[in-house]
């Protein structure tokens, strides 16, 4: 009788990780889509989604912009780690700017530390296809994806990509993590604010699009086998002309080599003058400004040596700015800002009905491994703080 009771312990507890073995995943970034977007607009696929599904919403890491996010989803750690802080900064080696306009820079693996879910899936015999996700394109120690198109949204419309995932997931040998990139509602955010009619149909127009996708995986031979994730990098708020900071009147030109973005301002300094440049800064008003050594642990922005020597982080709505600035959207803001916050829903097999507060997106390289059935590398997230999202 023991020995049956213990073989019905060992089976019982064995066939969900067998099951889960034959789930396949297609996680879908929304660039820019803020977490009450579904709220505001009509959407109703996502809606779908949070009624047979998890509803939450994505904290991002700072600062809140799309290259350092989107690879902190890909390996669960912040930019400080991962060495993406920015989506440009100076390299302290040789004075180099990585920036993402440079394609020689933000292709060069030395800026890409840690391990992306896409490696770590294929050390462990999986298979992934990434359609135009940033930092997949990157040739890294391991390789790349099994399959790739570079971070260059020209080179496949919206369709396509849905049409390609479509067919990789649908086909007799499919990959078992497709992770797809659509550029808006960034983009239309940006131009027209976060608000407007524009990025109201950029919306839905993303939506429909999600719609696509699932009808052609509930369409093909692994309907009942799919868990579809939808996240965002980060949100969006307004910005209007009146609101900038002109930190260069401020300064004396020798003080410093460069000043690089906006949100944050990264500041290099000559080293005799790093106070010189805090000092004339730290009292004016809409702004944060802090030594890299002093910047708030609750950022984790503070090891990383390309950071500026000097950061000077503006109030949200708020842009350090020497040029004109025209009426908006924006991002890049303390992810303690609600409206940096990003979206989250997932639904399929491995997930319950539920919703649950704003999460860190550190967690979710976990999640992705999870689903995947593989051990993660080391990074800075923790599954234990979404586990209740899973129905094993």
């Amino acid at each position: 009788m023991k020995k049956i009771l213990t073989l019905l312990f060992i089976v019982i507890f064995t066939i969900p990780s067998l099951a889960r073995k034959n789930f396949y995943t297609i996680i879908v970034s929304l660039d820019g889509c803020r977490w009450d977007y579904p709220e505001l607009y009509d959407t109703p696929f996502i809606n779908y989604m949070a009624e047979n599904g998890v509803k939450s919403g994505l904290i991002p890491s700072y600062p809140s912009k799309t290259f350092p996010n989107h690879y902190t989803l890909a390996t669960g750690l912040y930019p400080d780690h991962h060495g993406i802080i920015a989506n440009s900064f100076v390299n302290r080696k040789d004075g180099e700017v990585f920036s993402l306009s440079n394609p020689k820079t933000k292709t060069d693996s030395k800026y890409y530390k840690g391990e992306p879910v896409w490696i770590t899936a294929k050390k462990q015999g999986k298979r992934v296809y990434t359609y135009h996700w940033p930092g997949s394109d990157v040739k890294l120690k391991d390789g790349y994806p099994d399959v790739f198109f570079n971070y260059d949204t020209n080179h496949l419309s919206v369709s396509e990509r849905i049409t390609l995932a479509s067919q990789a997931i649908n086909s007799k040998q499919a990959p078992d993590l497709i992770m797809v990139y659509f550029e808006e509602p960034d983009h239309t955010g940006h131009a027209f604010g976060p608000q407007d009619v524009n990025t109201k149909n950029a919306i839905r127009n993303m939506d429909g699009m999600l719609q696509d996708l699932w009808d052609n995986v509930q369409n093909g031979p692994r309907k009942d086998s799919v868990n579809l994730i939808v996240v965002s990098d980060h949100g969006m708020t307004m910005v209007t002309p009146e609101r900038k900071i002109e930190c260069r009147k401020y300064l004396k030109p020798y003080w410093f080599d460069r000043i690089e973005g906006n949100l944050p301002a990264q500041i290099y300094c000559k080293k005799q003058y790093i106070d010189s440049v805090y000092n004339a800064l730290k009292d004016i008003p809409h702004q944060r400004v802090w030594r890299r050594n002093e910047i708030p642990a609750y950022l984790h922005y503070d090891s990383n040596k390309n950071i500026g020597d000097v950061v000077v982080s503006p109030d949200e709505g708020w842009l350090v700015y020497d040029q004109e600035v025209t009426t908006g959207g924006m991002h890049g803001y303390d992810p303690e800002y609600s409206d940096m916050h990003a979206i989250f829903r997932a639904m399929g097999p491995d997930f319950k009905k539920t919703e649950i507060p704003h999460f860190r997106n550190v967690d979710i390289y976990d999640l992705m491994c999870h689903l995947l059935n593989i051990t993660p590398a080391k990074n800075d997230g923790n599954l234990e703080e979404i586990k209740s999202i899973l129905k094993n």
